[in-house]
């Protein structure tokens, strides 16, 4: 098995040992291979959409970083047919986003959210 590494702030570091003690993994670096694992089916399922797609993706992001991710959401207004915009008590935003249109355009707005560093969580969940 290959090895890696990789730098993590402290409270990411913090989350890895709470999932590692909650949910009974032997150690830091399986916590870190289920959620590669995780990633990793999840881009399979993407990749297999065609056509037409219906969704909904769920995005958190600091509250501070609302107008970097207007400027993506811009970019596909077309496939965003309805946005809920809630603030959270932890000085982050939750967005819901109602989506229908071509699949590579939903998969390309997953990407842009995805990669953003201004995102702290994306899940895209479709019919």
């Amino acid at each position: 098995m290959a090895i890696i590494s990789i730098s993590l702030n402290e409270h990411i570091l913090e989350d890895i040992g709470r999932l590692k003690n909650e949910l009974g993994f032997s150690g830091r670096s399986e916590v870190i291979r289920a959620g590669i694992r995780k990633l990793v089916a999840d881009e399979k399922d993407r990749s297999k959409m065609i056509g037409i797609v219906d969704g909904v993706l769920l995005v958190v992001n600091p509250e501070r970083y609302n107008d970097d991710i207007s400027k993506i959401r811009h970019k596909y207004n077309k496939e965003i047919k309805t946005q809920i915009h809630n603030h959270l008590y932890t000085h982050k935003c939750l967005q819901i986003f109602v989506l229908k249109g071509e699949a590579e355009r939903i998969k390309n707005l997953v990407r842009d959210f995805q990669s953003s560093k201004k995102t702290e969580y994306v899940k895209l969940v479709v019919s």
